[in-house]
């Protein structure tokens, strides 16, 4: 990624103050890292913790249920722990729930790609769960994940790949600033709103309805 494309994406999350790093493929692009290091507070998940020691980043706090937690690195670095053991929820959600009971709503989810590919669903549909609450965005290295309601325009430049994902194969989409545009359409399947591409610095999806809707732009 060139620095152009580094400064566009910078821009895009300069709102955000908040991470969370799941146990997931480790962030170690150039964009990835700025980012970090510029967030006011990193929350950690448990498993994780030894993969952002690792590109010499120390959260702020660590979450989870302490199955794989390295307690020692924690007291190297005197970082915080916060212990949550509930069965119901996953170390994702847990530092989500952390953020919301601490005022933090603009949050950037990284480590949620790579390796298992049933975590990565699982992180998606929790996204898409917690966006009705908080302002979330997912970055993986290789692209990033929103998820928009109602009418929502995108920042982009020509030929930025998109691809869009309702949640509810009913929700009519209209599609404007793309090669291929879409107008008050439904999907009989998820594929057919993928493999877009932006033809301007910005771009629009409507949807008819106030259904989650997953946007995704490739890096």
């Amino acid at each position: 990624m060139n620095q152009s494309h580094i400064a566009f994406w910078l821009k895009e999350f300069e709102h955000f103050t908040t991470a969370i790093v799941a146990n997931g493929e480790v962030p170690s692009s150039e964009l990835s890292i700025r980012l970090l290091r510029k967030m006011k507070r990193i929350i950690c998940c448990d498993g994780a913790l030894q993969k952002l020691l690792s590109i010499n980043i120390i959260p702020d706090v660590v979450v989870g249920d302490g199955d794989s937690m390295d307690r020692e690195e924690l007291s190297r670095h005197n970082i915080p722990y916060h212990a949550d053991r509930s069965e119901e929820y996953n170390d994702l959600q847990k530092a989500l729930k952390y953020c919301m009971a601490n005022g933090y709503d603009d949050v950037l989810l990284l480590g949620c790609g790579g390796l298992r590919e049933d975590h990565f669903i699982a992180n998606l549909s929790i996204l898409v769960m917690y966006s009705e609450k908080m302002r979330l965005a997912m970055l993986t290295e290789h692209g990033v994940f929103n998820v928009m309601r109602g009418t929502s325009m995108f920042r982009s430049v020509p030929g930025l790949q998109v691809s869009v994902f309702p949640s509810n194969l009913h929700t009519k989409l209209s599609f404007s600033g793309l090669k291929y545009p879409v107008n008050n359409c439904s999907f009989n399947w998820l594929w057919e709103g993928s493999l877009n591409e932006a033809v301007g610095d910005a771009f629009t999806v409507e949807a008819d309805d106030e259904e989650p809707v997953v946007v995704y732009r490739a890096l």
